[in-house]
């Protein structure tokens, strides 16, 4: 077993557009396998690792709103998005050895188990990943306040918010040149600054509940483990 890990338990927030690697839609397999490999090795550490996945790379409630659909159908389309990026990622994790879980706020029997928090916590403390899908199963409520609200019900030690940026800047370090990178913000300093690093009710359940959030970027090789044992790694919100 590598060395102990800082965390015990963590939540690991994935957006859907991370697994889309170089294609237009969908899932790139060779960034899921990358990703499974990663998680692989933080399980070998010993830590227990819950997911939470976006399905920003198939369909996004709001987005389908915008062209017209209902808003409560595009949400419910958005979270059945999330259950298959949650099942590819199961796949790519059992395929190196890793016992994976997926559950479900939005009940498919035939794929997977309903989200319970103390069978979730059961099956974290038997070493499987858990993944998380379905968003909270309402409508109007992103993956990121899922991600939030699971982390609290699992007694989370950390929320990792994974991006395709190193942390949380300033501005858009792609519009911007000369954005800076926080290393470390308050929950008020995100909600006041406006930052668009989750959305506002994630960062105030987790203010409330006094839930770090480390924001890092995905596509960095070795950067989840590198926080896994405890080393500065991004952004850090608490």
């Amino acid at each position: 077993m590598a060395d102990k890990p800082t965390y015990q338990r963590i939540l690991l927030k994935l957006s859907g557009e991370a697994l889309l690697g170089d294609e237009d839609y969908g899932i790139d397999p060779a960034i899921i396998g990358r990703i499974a490999l990663e998680v692989l090795d933080v399980i070998n550490t010993g830590a227990q690792l819950a997911i939470v996945i976006g399905g920003g790379n198939i369909f996004r409630g709001a987005g389908l709103a915008q062209s017209g659909i209902d808003r409560v159908t595009g949400d419910h389309m958005g979270m059945l998005a999330t259950l298959m990026n949650s099942l590819a990622l199961q796949d790519a994790l059992e395929k190196v050895g890793v016992d994976a879980r997926v559950m479900s706020a939005v009940s498919v029997h035939a794929v997977c188990e309903d989200y319970i928090r103390r069978r979730a916590t059961r099956h974290l403390e038997k070493s499987r990943v858990v993944i998380i899908a379905g968003g909270t199963g309402n409508p109007f409520f992103t993956t990121d306040t899922a991600a939030a609200l699971r982390a609290i019900e699992v007694g989370a030690d950390i929320v990792l918010k994974a991006t395709k940026v190193d942390g949380v800047y300033s501005a858009d370090p792609v519009l911007d040149e000369n954005a800076r990178m926080y290393e470390s913000l308050s929950y008020d300093d995100v909600i006041e600054g406006k930052l668009r690093v989750m959305d506002t009710n994630a960062i105030v359940l987790c203010r409330d509940q006094g839930m770090p959030i480390r924001v890092f970027n995905v596509f960095g090789s070795g950067n989840l483990m590198n926080i896994v044992k405890g080393k500065s790694v991004g952004t850090i919100i608490a």
